[in-house]
């Protein structure tokens, strides 16, 4: 009872528009990012898969960051909040300006976060090509080793930012941390309820195709299509006549092509050697596909145009 004791009933929990965002929630938006990047760009280069191999190649970096300033300018610049973010139902805030009032993302900031995560990302890409074929005492070989160590010490704090961000919920980048953007849900968020029906069938399927990875290499797969085969077609005799004999020897019994270096098993049927010997090895038990007769030894068979069968 709410008077017992003192005790005050309990509100409706739920977060503010400007509460914190859960860490695995933004960490999950940066892989959608990436993944959508990923799928744009495959998309943009089956385009070009009738082309010239290796077309893009040349320009690919400056097309790759054409194409993220693209998804940045519907984006980050229209909504402040990327993809991924979208998706979680989160956006940026300019962290810069205090308040409990929502605050967007200033022009600035906007520009200056395409700079720093398009730009670093094609700057990466292509300064080995920027920096090739020069002396090694020019000033681009210097400028390519400042920029290595450079590269070394944002990787440095990119890492202590990170383990920042475990400790203290904020700023997953650095680029965030040096803009003063954060992340915070667009709206307040209601109380998860938790379905177990998706995971349950996912389980299921999973079993599922587990058990079948360890039953189909337990089937014999030639000596079940003989079988069904010698259901629907009645077995003919072993000994036909000289033109039936010609008909069995044009096509091996297992590919259906012209026999190369023709091979008999212990029936009228002729084989390809390869063929054959492959499948003698794999299935010590093997059957004839056509006639379920089970091989017995291998003969070279000499065929002649004229379609005369001799044994050898």
């Amino acid at each position: 009872m709410a008077g017992a004791g003192g005790d005050k009933p309990f509100a409706k929990a739920g977060p503010s528009p400007l509460s914190r965002v859960l860490r695995i929630s933004q960490l999950d938006a940066f892989e959608l990012d990436g993944a959508l990047e990923q799928l744009v760009w495959s998309q943009f280069t089956q385009c070009f898969q009738h082309f010239k191999p290796g077309l893009l190649t040349p320009v690919e970096p400056e097309l790759k960051a054409l194409l993220q300033l693209l998804l940045w300018r519907f984006t980050v610049y229209s909504n402040s909040a990327t993809v991924g973010q979208s998706l979680l139902n989160i956006r940026y805030k300019n962290a810069l300006i205090p308040g409990q009032k929502y605050r967007p993302m200033s022009q600035p900031q906007k520009f200056w976060f395409a700079l720093l995560t398009v730009g670093e990302k094609w700057l990466r890409e292509r300064s080995h090509s920027l920096f090739l074929n020069h002396p090694a005492e020019s000033n681009a070989r210097k400028a390519r080793m400042v920029l290595s160590i450079w590269t070394g010490l944002t990787k440095v704090a990119s890492l202590v930012n990170f383990l920042l961000f475990l400790q203290r919920g904020t700023y997953p980048t650095l680029t965030e941390r040096l803009l003063g953007v954060q992340p915070v849900f667009r709206g307040p968020q209601g109380p998860r309820d938790i379905n177990f029906q998706f995971l349950n069938r996912e389980l299921l399927w999973h079993g599922f195709a587990e058990f079948l990875i360890f039953l189909l290499p337990l089937i014999n797969v030639w000596k079940l299509k003989a079988s069904v085969a010698a259901l629907f077609s009645p077995l003919k005799e072993l000994r036909g006549t000289e033109g039936s004999e010609e008909t069995h020897c044009t096509e091996c019994a297992i590919c259906g092509e012209w026999p190369t270096m023709p091979h008999s098993a212990g029936c009228k049927h002729v084989f390809c050697y390869y063929c054959l010997k492959s499948h003698t090895i794999a299935d010590i038990c093997f059957t004839c596909p056509k006639c379920g007769v089970e091989t017995g030894t291998i003969e070279p068979v000499r065929l002649h145009i004229g379609t005369e069968l001799h044994q050898s």
